[in-house]
């Protein structure tokens, strides 16, 4: 069964420019890796506007943020590695 509303959450950007989808989010919606998901994203205390963008999920639960929406998330800081991120995701 695919993601079928949306769903919000909050992660830690980790390296390879990629996030996180909790587990329990997961196994709550049944969550595959062949379904295209509507991303959005914000970095918390570091930048104002949301980045969507279209990605599937990996095998591992992660979702990479391209490079042109990470850029424009980042704004003056040097990395988002560590830096709190809210997610949403919805179906596409």
């Amino acid at each position: 069964m695919p993601l079928t509303e949306k769903v919000s959450f909050k992660t830690m950007f980790q390296r390879g420019n990629r996030v996180q989808v909790p587990k329990l989010v997961r196994w709550q919606f049944k969550m595959d890796s062949a379904q295209v998901l509507k991303v959005s994203v914000i970095a918390i205390n570091v930048s104002i506007s949301w980045q969507i963008f279209y990605a599937k999920m990996g095998r591992d639960g992660r979702i990479t943020v391209p490079k042109l929406q990470r850029e424009l998330l980042k704004g003056r800081e040097q990395s988002l590695v560590g830096y709190v991120i809210h997610v949403m995701l919805e179906p596409a």
